[in-house]
This record gives C-alpha cells, structure tokens and sequence, in this order.
C-alpha cells in the first residue's frame, strides 16, 4: 500500500474543539486534500496504519471511532435506500466519508442527534459543498460544525503552521527584514500546488496525470451524484478556460460565448464547479456609501497546481509567460491567505477592491465587521510608489479608523514602509516568521 506524507495540519486545534461542544462535526473541502486523513489522525489511527508511519494521535483523551466511506457503492446504495436504518446501526462513534454521496442520511442524523445529543459522535466529510442545498442546511441547523479544510498551504508544507503574517497584517506591521528572492523557486512552488497525494509525485508528466484522473473523479463521482446534466464531458474544459482567467473579473459572457451555451446553463456549471470546490469566486468589497465602486466578482482556480496542469505549463514555462505568471501568483497568494485564515482565531473575510477610476486591490480581508486590510500582489522583484495606488484609495475609501494595513507582496529581497500602514513585503514572508 502506498504510504502517503502527513503534514502538520493547524485546522487540528478547530475539530478537537468543535468535536467537544457539537454532536456533528462537518470536515468539508476539495477531494485529496486531506479530509479523511485529518479525521483518521485524529480520532481513528487504526486506520493509518500502513499508510502513514508513525502514526500519532493528537489527543489521547478523544475515544477511538470506526470509520465508514461512501465512496463503496454498495455501502452508498444502502444509505440510499434506508437512510434512517442505516444511521440507526452505525457505531456509537464514527467518521463517516463522502457523505455528500447520500445527502438522504442527513436527516436521518438529525434524528438520531435529537433522541441522544453526545458532543463529538459523528464526524462527516464531504467533498462537495453539502450546505448549499437548503434541505440538507437546515436539516442540521443548531446541530453541526464545520470545519473548512483547504488543500497544503506553504507553511505547512514548511512545517511552519503558525506564521505571523494576518496578525502583522492587522497588527503592528512589518520590521525591516531582507530575505533572498525566490526566483525560480516561486514558480515550482506555484505548479506543485497543495494537494499532498500529487505532491508525492515527482514534477511533470506524472503529476500532471495524477491531475487529469483527479478532475475526472471529481466530477464524475460528485458532480454526477447530486445534478444530472447532459454535458458533463464539457466541464473539464470550462474549468481549463477559467484556469486561463483565474485572478480576473468573472465574465460569463465571455465563458458562454467560449461554448456557444446560453448564459443559465453554463451560470449552472459554474455553480456546480463551486459546490465541488474547483472553482472560487471572490465577491467584491464594497460600502453602501460609495457608488464608484465596480460590484462584478473575481474568479479564483481552487489551486495553483491544479490550474498549471490543466493548462500544461511547468515551472520555467510559467516564469518566462509573465501575464500567466501575474495571474496564478494572484491566486497562489490568495489560497495561502485563505488557507492560514481557516485556522485563524479570528474571524476572517475576503473580498477584492475595484472602482470605476481603475483603482484596484487585489485582496482585501476584513476582520469581524470593523477592521480592514488590502493585499496587492506582484510578480517583479521591485515596488514603487505607484503600485500602492490601489492601497491609498481603499485606505480612503473605508477611513483611517478601519483601514488597518497594507501590503505590496514582491520577490523582492526587502521587507520597507512606504507611508503610515503602507508596507512592501516579500512574497515568502507569507509563510516565514515576518
């Protein structure tokens, strides 16, 4: 049996929390990206073994749990067809995988929740967005947590799963500090991406298969599970287009046109690339005093690596297409903040800034409803005043009372002030100790 990497997952601290105040538990996130294994790790090591060596437990006082997947048909055909007999004979305890596959059963928890409410007894993971379909969300109102798990951030895959880059951010800047510059390096680690099963894989022909079959399972077991559409086959190429426009204002016209489909069905598609987290749209920023300000979301691939191999394009491919380079670093960015913001105490939003005089910034992050901070994102390896026009503006926009920070990322060498809150930062400090 292949042994799999296990990486330091700081999301740990969130379910052993949440496991002791809420009968359900909810781990949901793309497929590969370390749901199962998180949960296993955590509450049921037995089924590590020959897998991951060593085996470790994070807390010793949670009790073991049996672990049951519906990724087996026959299994999967049973929640189906009794979903209330088949909760009703699960263990006292378990993990049970990929519930998105027989949504009947949420119901079904829900009543078994109600005849004996026990903190932590049933942990599900699902790798579709199971929330978004109302039934199923209310269903476990008042019942459930959940937890987002997001594919290998940097500082993970450093071992480093606690940087201080969000609390610099909206804390009390930055230091001068010089660093080396990435350089090529940030363009392998742009292509490698964070899934750990593909990051197993040496770099090129390999890896890029691994993520052909991953797309390809995707979408025909989620996808085709909960929507039936007659284009299926068409989705993996809507997704490779969307890799081309990842970081850019969504377009569905464009997207439509691309297809020659009406403007419903492949709104549709996207939804349902969305549901199985392949797709993220980031919703503008934007005050209710402020007219100038464009409300059109961006689009976002769920991963760098994955939007590299659908496009076919390596490291140094990357870094020799600088248009390319510049939208993928805008997202590779995005994920890493995204990423450290899910275990974050704080509760952490995220939106882009854009009026109609071009003023832009990148990422804007809003912490609880007051504080505000702008993240601007390039891939040379020098900064001027102008890149912080976008940053001034938002800064203007929300007040000095909010505005809490912003930063220009570079591969530059240097971290430097460039006004009161306003900050060069070299893109690596994003997973090193700022």
């Amino acid at each position: 049996m292949k042994r799999i990497a296990l990486y330091p997952r700081p999301v740990e601290r969130r379910l052993i929390e949440a496991l002791g105040n809420s009968p359900v538990v909810l781990i949901h996130g793309s497929r590969q990206c370390g749901k199962t294994t998180l949960a296993q790790m955590v509450c049921a090591p037995k089924y590590l073994e020959d897998k991951i060596l060593p085996t470790r437990r994070i807390a010793t006082e949670i009790p073991e749990y049996e672990y049951v997947s519906l990724d087996d048909d026959v299994i999967c055909e049973t929640a189906k067809a009794d979903p209330a007999g088949f909760v009703a004979e699960l263990p006292e305890r378990v993990i049970l995988d990929e519930v998105q596959r027989a949504p009947q059963v949420f119901t079904a928890l829900k009543m078994q929740v109600d005849r004996r409410r026990i903190p932590g007894r049933f942990i599900l993971t699902g790798s579709a967005n199971v929330l978004l379909t109302p039934k199923v969300s209310d269903s476990l109102a008042g019942r459930m947590r959940m937890i987002e798990l997001y594919p290998l951030a940097q500082c993970e895959l450093e071992n480093q799963p606690f940087p201080g880059f969000l609390d610099a951010l909206f804390g009390n800047g930055f230091r001068f500090r010089q660093r080396e510059r990435l350089g090529g390096n940030l363009g392998e680690r742009i292509v490698a991406g964070g899934y750990p099963s593909a990051l197993a894989l040496p770099p090129g022909r390999q890896r890029i298969d691994w993520y052909s079959d991953y797309i390809s399972s995707q979408l025909r077991k989620d996808v085709s599970d909960f929507s039936r559409i007659s284009m299926l086959d068409m989705l993996p190429q809507l997704l490779a287009l969307s890799a081309t426009q990842t970081a850019g204002l969504f377009n569905l016209s464009s997207l439509a046109s691309s297809f020659q489909l009406s403007r419903p069905t492949i709104s549709n598609y996207i939804k349902l690339l969305e549901m199985v987290f392949l797709l993220e749209r980031l919703p503008p920023w934007h005050s209710n005093r402020q007219s100038r300000l464009v409300k059109t979301p961006k689009i976002h691939i769920a991963d760098t690596g994955l939007a590299c191999a659908l496009l076919r394009v390596d490291a140094p491919g990357l870094m020799a297409d600088r248009s390319l380079l510049g939208r993928l670093l805008e997202t590779f960015v995005f994920h890493e903040l995204r990423r450290q913001a899910s275990w974050h105490d704080d509760l952490l939003s995220f939106y882009h800034y854009r009026d109609r005089d071009g003023a832009e910034v990148d990422i804007v992050i809003e912490r609880g409803t007051m504080d505000v901070a702008g993240v601007e994102v390039k891939a040379s390896g020098t900064v001027t005043g102008t890149d912080f026009r976008g940053l001034r503006k938002l800064k203007e926009t929300v007040g000095s009372s909010r505005f809490r920070g912003g930063i220009v990322l570079y591969d530059g060498e240097a971290s430097v002030r460039f006004g009161d809150g306003l900050y060069a930062v070299p893109i690596r400090m994003l997973w090193e100790n700022p």
